[in-house]
């Protein structure tokens, strides 16, 4: 029963981490620039994300522009786009998977067959973890590395938005996730390896006392 619940609690950080992965997929605010200038009526500020890049002013108008060209875009929003998506394709199927290997569900079949569910949904998890927790890295190291630059003028620095905090939540989420999963089948199947199921031997003495018995009526 308690395994039940530990695998109740993992569905449910599961499901954090896959709407917070395909958020932070979605959002523009991978990194932000707030430009205040000499007037804070003024004030604009930037947002650039995987797919678009916003701006925002503080007169309340906002505009945003998709990236179209794959080609011309850095290689770590490239391997970031790529990773993001596989992560949440791969977080979707670990919910599917792990939907029919829980202890709470009458989907499955055997407990065999709801335990290797259970384990492969654990393993899409910890895969979609880590490729959502890798580009979430990666750009936010380019972000401090730009940061720190001498050579770059103040106005192109960025600081790490709303979605790289999103992204890494998620995949913590979803590593705790595959982790419970994968060990409440660990502990099942290690269970069964140190606990045989008994053997019942049926002792003969009795058998031998009933043929001497039985040879006895006879002589």
């Amino acid at each position: 029963m308690a395994s039940a619940s530990l695998q109740f609690f993992a569905f449910i950080l599961a499901l954090f981490g896959v709407f917070g992965g395909i958020t932070a997929t979605l959002l523009p605010n991978w990194k932000v620039n707030a430009d205040v200038g000499s007037n804070i009526i003024t004030a604009i500020t930037q947002m650039q994300g995987l797919w678009m890049d916003c701006t925002w002013y503080s007169t309340g108008m906002f505009s945003c522009t998709l990236k179209y060209s794959v080609l011309s875009l850095p290689v770590y929003i490239q391997a970031a786009r790529t990773t993001m998506v596989l992560s949440c394709i791969l977080s979707a199927f670990g919910i599917c998977i792990s939907t029919v290997g829980m202890k709470c569900t009458k989907l499955g079949g055997d407990t065999d067959s709801k335990s290797h569910a259970c384990f492969a949904g654990g393993v899409c998890f910890i895969l979609a973890g880590i490729f959502e927790l890798v580009p979430t890295s990666w750009y936010t190291r380019e972000i401090i590395s730009n940061f720190l630059d001498q050579t770059i003028p103040e106005s192109s620095k960025h600081e790490p938005g709303g979605a790289v905090y999103t992204g890494f939540i998620s995949a913590a989420f979803l590593l705790i996730a595959g982790v419970i999963f994968c060990t409440s089948c660990f502990k099942k199947q290690q269970g069964a390896w140190i606990y045989p199921p008994k053997q019942h031997h049926f002792p003969s003495t009795e058998q031998d006392s009933n043929a001497g018995y039985n040879l006895k009526d006879y002589v």
